[in-house]
């Protein structure tokens, strides 16, 4: 048994009283869990699953758990639409996002620096 968390973002008020009655809620949208078995993990996200249908289109609900299989030994499973996609790298995750379109831009070309006035004095 090892730590499980769920992250809820934007989720209906079921999802909220269903994870709330099987763990700890530490702040609003987060709960964990120190000793949930694999069965249980697995039987509340079949829960959240099914009601994945209630979820508004920028709602999410994440969970996360050891597993040693993983990327870096973390599991992560997700519903709805995150914010950022999660990749795996070179045996880590990752969390990519887009960047927003006046940074996608090519940065203009730089213009040189005035080189500033020598302080030399010329020779009389």
């Amino acid at each position: 048994m090892a730590m499980t968390v769920v992250v809820t973002r934007n989720a209906p008020e079921r999802f909220r009283g269903f994870l709330a009655s099987c763990m700890l809620e530490l702040a609003p949208g987060v709960y964990a869990s120190p000793g949930i078995t694999r069965g249980v993990r697995q039987r509340i996200w079949e829960v959240c699953t099914s009601w994945q249908g209630e979820l508004p289109p920028d709602g999410c609900v994440l969970m996360t758990f050891v597993d040693r299989a993983s990327p870096g030994g973390l599991g992560v499973l997700v519903l709805g639409c995150p914010r950022k996609d999660l990749v795996e790298h070179e045996g880590v995750w990752l969390a990519r996002r887009d960047l927003p379109p006046e940074l996608n831009e090519p940065a203009p070309f730089p213009t040189p620096c005035p080189r500033p006035p020598s302080s030399r004095r010329s020779a009389a």
